[in-house]
Parts: structure tokens; C-alpha cells; sequence
């Protein structure tokens, strides 16, 4: 296994992960993969919106096993870039318990940490596998204090 930045180039390979994903556990991913999404996943690396956002994969020869999204928190609140979000990691079922997850999360700490970003936001998945794994992580405060606003729903 090995791990790599997510490029333009990849993008039919993080389709058939994400394709596997849902054929593994139809019942927890919920978006969909089509054309749609391959489209937005193109423009995204022609936005300069996505310039600081950090994507990486594991591999497993040429296939795309798990996956880990990050980006820097913008805010003035302090005037500096000192907290990223993770928005997602996600190991195929047949590779999970192998570690796979655990490098990705060193790989993005130890690239947050050489842009001076000094804390990882973390909203966890509900499912006890998840927790499980978020648990393990040395220097983890958990506070369970997530709220979720769903703009969509605003008049």
C-alpha cells in the first residue's frame, strides 16, 4: 500500500472506490455517483475555491482502497490558519483493521502540522466502527458537542 495525493488523473479511480463503497454498504452511503458527481469532481480541480483542500489516497496497486479529506478552517477569528476540518475517511470494507485508516490520518496530521496547523475538527460518524477507530487516536479530545445547521431548510 501506498499513499498519494488525489490528482485530476485519478478521478475514475476514486469513482470505482466510491462505486465499491456502495456496492460493500449499500446503507450507508447515500449520495449518489454519476455523472453528475464525476462532473463536480473535475471542476472542483479547476476551482480555485478547492486550492487548499487536501485529499489523499491509499493505494493498493492501482486501486484506490481509502480516502481522506481535509481542508484549513479560513476564519479571522485569531488572523491565522491554525485548525483544518476532516471531512471524510473511508476505508473499503475488505481493507478495514489493516491499518489503512490509521496511515492516512498520520499522513494528513503530519502535513497539517508542517503548515502550522496545530488542531484537526472532527465530526464522527454515529456507527460503533467509527468510534471505535476515533477513539484509538493518541491526543483525541472528545467533547460531543457536534450541531448541525441545514441551511437548505432556511426561508
Amino acid at each position: 500500500m501506498h499513499i498519494k495525493r488525489f490528482e485530476k488523473e485519478d478521478i475514475s479511480k476514486v469513482i470505482a472506490f466510491e462505486k465499491a463503497l456502495r456496492l460493500q454498504e449499500p446503507e450507508t452511503y447515500f449520495w449518489s455517483i454519476d455523472d453528475d458527481y464525476e462532473r463536480a469532481l473535475m471542476r472542483s480541480f479547476d476551482d480555485p475555491t478547492f486550492k487548499e483542500a487536501i485529499t489523499y489516497l491509499a493505494m493498493e496497486e492501482d486501486n484506490v482502497i481509502g480516502r481522506i479529506d481535509a481542508s484549513p478552517i479560513i476564519s479571522r477569528f485569531d488572523g491565522q490558519i491554525s485548525s483544518a476540518y476532516l471531512d471524510w475517511i473511508c476505508v473499503l470494507k475488505d481493507h478495514r483493521h489493516r491499518g489503512v485508516a490509521r496511515v492516512l490520518m498520520n499522513k494528513l496530521k503530519n502535513d497539517l502540522k508542517e503548515k502550522g496547523i496545530s488542531s484537526l475538527i472532527v465530526l464522527t460518524s454515529t456507527n460503533e466502527e467509527a468510534k471505535r477507530f476515533y477513539d484509538s487516536l493518541e491526543h483525541v479530545f472528545n467533547n460531543n458537542a457536534a450541531i448541525w445547521v441545514d441551511i437548505t431548510q432556511m426561508r
